[in-house]
Order: structure tokens, then C-alpha cells, then sequence
């Protein structure tokens, strides 16, 4: 067993989980919802791919500092006091989107950042405790990865949906995350936390900090920018390309974009499955979808045909699902329990890195003048680079040790 609890705190059941589990949905809800409103931006306000791309990113810019805070902060006064603000900030974030001026449509992506960074390492430790402390700490990533997961794939479609089709969109369509988060808040607040990291024993398999200073460096920064890159060319860049085809832009986006994130769940059993590969194997071969989905990305991308951006997003969410959950579990194996919080806010930092992938390449077509398909060949080439190099990282850590 990785934690502990005192023996006055409450029997943790197998279904306490689910309290930190909606919270992490309701985020990840928050979080997500604004990706198929981006044409609707774009055509009544009239700003460039360029500007949406980077409304879109700025989200990555309040949730990389807040992971780390919210992780650092989580370790030493629990999960729940960090959780819980958390939603309040996700409901201002989504209040201020309901504004809809350029303006506070940036702010309120800085803030739902902001809370998301705060909340994911937090939640996913927090799910992981209370896994273990039932007895299932194996379904820790599991869990985590469905909870947000349902959060990303909800939001969007329901956000999309709502703007299609009922009055007033750029207000309707953040309604249900405010009644969501309303319901997560009394959630996070009944879920136990009377837990306490246990010290690791001779049998766990946690890294000292130095050697897993090494592995985020060697093996992680390569790997996991690609969880939520391959997400975002999905959520933010293939739908701007085929939105002049549709005859619902609104509708066609929240379709790909909740059909993707929805892929991503049904994509955790396979990516359980690879688990049993040695050590020094399962990211390496959770690339392989990654290369893959780049690939049918760019033919997407030549072929502007709206069911190929379908697919492509349909692919793309497959892959987020498997490699969201090999990292995850590959972090919560080797971090000690006493920092888990921490370590994993900071696999978070360097995956939502990825979130960055729409503008680099909205920013790479401006300046190259390359067609959308030819920049994401040479983004393919890239991951091919990065999965070469993990197919030999556990040479190189043994080389590092020595």
C-alpha cells in the first residue's frame, strides 16, 4: 500500500473516488468547453486564426505555474483545500467567457488555466490516494484519466450544442459548467482526505529525487508534450480549416471535438493492456499512435473534406486517451507518495505543453507560407525524433546512474 490513513479517519470506500473524480470532470469541463467556440468567435468578432490559436494557448500559460503551485501546495495542506478553490476559480473563468469581449475572453482563458493547473495534479493524486486506500491503487491513472477525459469530451459537445442552437450562445453555452461546477463543489467537500503518504518501502519502485529529476528529463519531456499536442491539433486547428465547408460550423465542431475526447475513454482499457510491456517500452509504444494520428492529421489537412477531420479527430482523441494514461501511471509509479501531488503536477506541466501545438502552427504558416499539411509532416518528423529517442531513454538513464 502507498498511503496510510489515521485510525480515526473514515473507512475509504470504493466509490469515494467519484467525489474528486466530478471535480476533475467539471475542470476539465471548464477547461475544454471553449474549443468548439472558436468559430463562433472568429466570425462574429473577426479575429484571426493567429489570435483565436493564441486565446486558445493562454490557457497553457495560467495552467503551467498553477500545476506546479497547486502540486507543491496540495503535498503540504491536503488535496480538498486545493481543490475546491479551484472550482470556484474554473465558475469566475466561465463567468468572465460570458462576457464575450476580446478581452475578457482572454482573461477568462488565463483563469480557467489557472484552475485547471491547480486542480489536475491535485485531483489526480487525490483519486490515487483514495484508490489506494480502498485497496485498487492500480486504478489510480485509470480513474483520473476517465474523469477528465469525460470532463473534455462533455464540455465541448454540450458547449457546441447549446450555441447552435439555443438563444443567446456566447451566454448559453457556459450554463451547464456553472450548474456543474455547483454540484462538484458539495462533492469534493463529502470525499474523505484523512489520509497520509506513507514512507516508501524496500519493495516500492520510487525514484530518489535525483534520478527522477533524470527521467522527467529523458524520458518525460520528450514524451509528454504529445498527450495533449495531439489533443489540441483536434480541439483547435483541424476544425478552423474545414469551417467555411460545413453548413453548422457550431455543431460540426462540438461533434469532432467531443466524439475525439470521447475516443479518448474508450482508448484506456488498450492503453491498461500495455502495461504489461517491459520497462523502458510502454511510452515508446504509446508514440506509435501519436505518429499515426499526425499522419492522418496531415492528410486530413490536404483533403479539407470534412469527414476526413472526423476521423482525424476521432484518432487524435484515441491518442490522447492512450498516452494520457501511460504517463500517469509511469509518473505515479516512480514518485514517492510523499510527493506525489508534485511530481504529478509537473508531468501535467510538460503534457499541457502541447496546448501550444495550434499557435506554433497557425504562427509556422504565416511566417513559412507552408500549406497546413506540410507543417504537420514536419511536426510528424519531430515525433518521430522524440519516439527514437525514447526507444533508447532506458539506455541512457542506466548510462546517467552510472
Amino acid at each position: 500500500m502507498l498511503i496510510t490513513r489515521d485510525e480515526s479517519a473514515p473507512a475509504v470506500s470504493r466509490r469515494d473516488w467519484l467525489g474528486a473524480g466530478v471535480a476533475l470532470a467539471a475542470i476539465g469541463w471548464g477547461a475544454n468547453q471553449f474549443s468548439p467556440l472558436i468559430v463562433m468567435y472568429q466570425q462574429r468578432l473577426g479575429l484571426s486564426t493567429a489570435t483565436v490559436d493564441a486565446m486558445f494557448g493562454l490557457y497553457a500559460l495560467g495552467l503551467v505555474p498553477a500545476l506546479v503551485a497547486g502540486g507543491r501546495l496540495s503535498d503540504r495542506f491536503g488535496r480538498r483545500p486545493v481543490l475546491v478553490p479551484a472550482l470556484a476559480l474554473s465558475f469566475v473563468a466561465s463567468c468572465l467567457l460570458m462576457a464575450g469581449g476580446v478581452g475578457w475572453l482572454f482573461a477568462g482563458r488565463l483563469l480557467a488555466g489557472i484552475a485547471s493547473g491547480a486542480a489536475f495534479g491535485t485531483g489526480a493524486a487525490w483519486v490515487r490516494e483514495l484508490s489506494a486506500a480502498a485497496g485498487v491503487a492500480a486504478a489510480g491513472p485509470r480513474r483520473s484519466t476517465v474523469a477528465m477525459t469525460a470532463g473534455f469530451a462533455a464540455g465541448p459537445f454540450v458547449a457546441g450544442i447549446a450555441a447552435q442552437w439555443l438563444p443567446a450562445p456566447t451566454v448559453t453555452a457556459y450554463l451547464p459548467h456553472l450548474v456543474l461546477v455547483a454540484i462538484a463543489v458539495p462533492a469534493a467537500l463529502r470525499t474523505p482526505e484523512e489520509l497520509r503518504a506513507a514512507p516508501p518501502t524496500a519493495t516500492m519502485e520510487t525514484l530518489a529525487p535525483q534520478r527522477l529529476t533524470r527521467h522527467f528529463l529523458l524520458v518525460l519531456l520528450p514524451f509528454a508534450p504529445w498527450v495533449f499536442g495531439s489533443a489540441a491539433i483536434a480541439l483547435a486547428y483541424l476544425p478552423t480549416l474545414v469551417a467555411s465547408r460545413v453548413d453548422r460550423p457550431l455543431l460540426f465542431t462540438a461533434i469532432t471535438t467531443g466524439v475525439g475526447a470521447a475516443a479518448g475513454i474508450a482508448a484506456v482499457p488498450l492503453a491498461g493492456a500495455l502495461r504489461r510491456l517491459r520497462p523502458g517500452r510502454v511510452l515508446p509504444v504509446a508514440m506509435l499512435p501519436v505518429l499515426a494520428g499526425i499522419a492522418i492529421a496531415a492528410w486530413a489537412a490536404s483533403s479539407l473534406a470534412p469527414a476526413a477531420v472526423l476521423f482525424a479527430s476521432l484518432f487524435l482523441g484515441f491518442t490522447y486517451g492512450i498516452t494520457q494514461f501511460c504517463g500517469l501511471a509511469d509518473i505515479q509509479q516512480i514518485a514517492d507518495p510523499r510527493s506525489l501531488g508534485t511530481a504529478t503536477a509537473v508531468y501535467q506541466m510538460l503534457s499541457y505543453l502541447g496546448f501550444a501545438v495550434p499557435f506554433l502552427l497557425a504562427v509556422a504558416h504565416e511566417r513559412l507560407h507552408l500549406t497546413p499539411s506540410a507543417l504537420l509532416l514536419m511536426l510528424l518528423a519531430v515525433a518521430v525524433v522524440c519516439t527514437g529517442w525514447l526507444a533508447t531513454s532506458r539506455g541512457r538513464e542506466r548510462t546517467a546512474r552510472g
